[in-house]
């Protein structure tokens, strides 16, 4: 009975402590030092060892200017229990009240403590740098290290150098510390990363680069070679990756998969010119029959991508050869459903395409690659304008592969099916919960799309413009483009002023810019920037303008403040990354 009674005390002596921390905490937060010097003195009383409530205790005196009484309660606390760290509080008492000469002298013995005793620099470096006071912090951190060099401090003495604003000394820390301990290197990768997207990152980019390609030309580690290729990758300079991933190969055959991802990415980002030479790289190094086919793959949707009606005929050969000398397999299944997508949107026959994919669901396919090939017929039957069929299809997916991305992919399918077939308020609710879809593009693709239905409802309860612009959108999804322009247009005429007007205009642009019919794609986006200064369409066409005059036209000097005009209005933009890369390079900041 009695051990209960104990228990039951000890249980609400807890209750209470944990109840009186938390109000001093309060007090302390807010501001009201008076009272949570009340409560952390009594919490010491029960808790006479706890530093962290004696430093908030000390933190309180200062705060209410009671110098004597915190020096009194720290020359106490030294006396008694020994922390070396209570030099540092000690002498930013002295400090507070402006006595220089002793807050030195207490940070001088401070130090000391740490040559009586190595492991004092935890708490005596962590209380400097709390203090703020960066070159004692420093200076603990080193004098430790030059007493046993088993202390290693690289991390928080470039985090050190990083709040007095040496970058260059911060890198050279960062750097030491991915070296020494490989298994931190995400922890700095990150930390790194937050300086190289910052607003001012164009000479930390700089600084870094420089101080990674010295590392590599010293030391033949590869680890700095693969350093130097995440910082490319970093600034999507995948070409430059690609020259240190091939150097790391060459040397480690095994460090295969790395090329695959940068294939990977650069596919991502579209850049099909290097994406291509790395999976040409890819097919002459690989004996793998699934990478293969994957480079393959890519390199055909490359070819498919530039090709002229003209082309299409070759590239139809290509597709049968490719089957030929990989075999109507489980594996071929990518080659097969790129054969099947070009039949039908592409040579507009549908029914080769679809013939194409029957044959392929006959195969012992796995799940993930039957939703693929379904996936695939659907889209086609969506072409054909068999709405009911398609969506069947696509719930099938849905319904098989829930958590799946390639079940929010077909979610993401439906809706826009829904759309098309003008049937809005069905769409509407597939998006609400696509909106917070766990993969970034279909959330972005879902909200995009729901802001565009929701916000043309509101302005138009019949929706009539709204049914036009999803016809228009539905021609772009068949390739018809022209007839795509023709809608788009007559929109334009019949609904001038109207909330679908500036989207109307952008996806002109955006069709004109399909075709390379690159001037008439820029009058339209001007068209947003000059007419529409609130849309939330206009970083896009400024974004837009900025790439047809970059990488279509040659015309650097007229990119540069559009790209700029991104930047610094449009900070929320999907575009802004790639916006600062490109205005970085053509400024010619840094040979990136």
């Amino acid at each position: 009975m009695h051990k209960f009674i104990l228990l039951f005390v000890l249980i609400c002596s807890s209750i209470v402590s944990s109840q009186n921390e938390q109000l001093a905490q309060h007090y302390y937060e807010r501001g009201e030092f008076e009272k949570a010097l009340l409560s952390y003195q009594e919490l010491l009383k029960t808790h006479s060892l706890n530093g962290p409530y004696f430093i908030r205790l000390i933190d309180c005196y200062q705060q209410l200017q009671q110098f004597e009484k915190a020096e009194s309660k720290l020359l106490e606390s030294i006396a008694k229990n020994k922390y070396a760290n209570l030099y540092v509080e000690l002498g930013y008492n002295y400090q507070l009240q402006k006595n220089q000469e002793k807050a030195d002298l207490n940070y001088k013995i401070a130090i000391e403590k740490i040559k009586e005793n190595p492991s004092n620099v935890y708490g005596i470096a962590s209380s400097f740098e709390k203090k703020v006071l960066l070159d004692y912090a420093l200076q603990a951190y080193q004098t430790a290290i030059s007493l046993d060099p088993k202390y290693k401090f690289n991390y928080q003495m470039a985090q050190v150098y990083g709040q007095m604003g040496k970058q260059d000394m911060m890198i050279e820390k960062y750097l030491d510390e991915m070296y020494e301990n490989p298994q931190n290197s995400v922890m700095v990768q990150n930390q790194l990363t937050r300086f190289m997207n910052d607003e001012a990152g164009d000479s930390f980019n700089e600084m870094l680069r420089k101080a990674l390609l010295v590392k590599v030309q010293k030391n033949q580690d590869l680890f700095w070679n693969q350093m130097l290729s995440w910082f490319f990758v970093q600034q999507k300079e995948y070409g430059k990756a690609f020259i240190q991933e091939k150097a790391i190969y060459k040397r480690e055959p095994d460090s295969f998969s790395n090329i695959v991802n940068l294939a990977e990415l650069a596919i991502e980002e579209n850049e099909n010119e290097i994406a291509g030479e790395i999976l040409s790289f890819i097919l002459e190094n690989t004996q793998d029959l699934d990478l293969q086919i994957f480079a393959q793959e890519y390199l055909m949707r490359i070819k498919i991508e530039k090709a002229q009606k003209t082309d299409y005929s070759k590239i139809e050969s290509e597709l049968e050869l490719l089957l030929k000398q990989y075999g109507v397999s489980p594996y071929s299944l990518a080659l097969q459903r790129l054969q099947a997508e070009f039949s039908a949107f592409y040579q507009n026959n549908p029914e080769k395409g679809k013939l194409v994919l029957q044959k392929a669901m006959e195969l012992p396919l796995n799940k993930f690659q039957l939703a693929e090939a379904k996936m695939e017929l659907a889209d086609i039957l969506l072409y054909e304008e068999k709405f009911n069929q398609a969506l069947l299809y696509y719930s099938q997916i849905e319904e098989d592969l829930k958590n799946d991305v390639l079940g929010h992919e077909a979610s993401l399918k439906a809706a826009k099916t829904s759309y098309f077939k003008a049937d809005f308020d069905w769409a509407l609710t597939q998006l609400k919960v696509l909106k917070s879809a766990s993969t970034q593009l279909i959330a972005n693709d879902a909200l995009e799309l729901f802001l565009l239905i929701n916000d043309n409802t509101v302005a138009d309860s019949t929706r009539t413009a709204l049914k036009k612009f999803s016809k228009g959108d539905f021609y772009l999804y068949q390739n018809k483009n022209q007839e795509a322009l023709t809608q788009f247009q007559q929109i334009l005429k019949d609904h001038k002023g109207e909330e679908i007007e500036d989207e109307t205009i952008l996806r002109i642009g955006q069709t004109y810019q399909e075709l390379t019919d690159y001037n008439n794609a820029l009058l339209f986006y001007q068209q947003i920037i000059d007419n529409h200064p609130e849309s939330i369409y206009r970083d896009e066409a400024l974004f837009f303008s900025a790439e047809i005059y970059n990488k279509h036209l040659n015309q650097p000097e007229k990119a540069k403040p559009l790209y700029e005009a991104v930047l610094f209005n449009h900070q929320d933009s999907i575009h802004f990354v790639e916006a600062r890369k490109n205005f970085r390079q053509l400024r010619g900041d840094s040979n990136l």
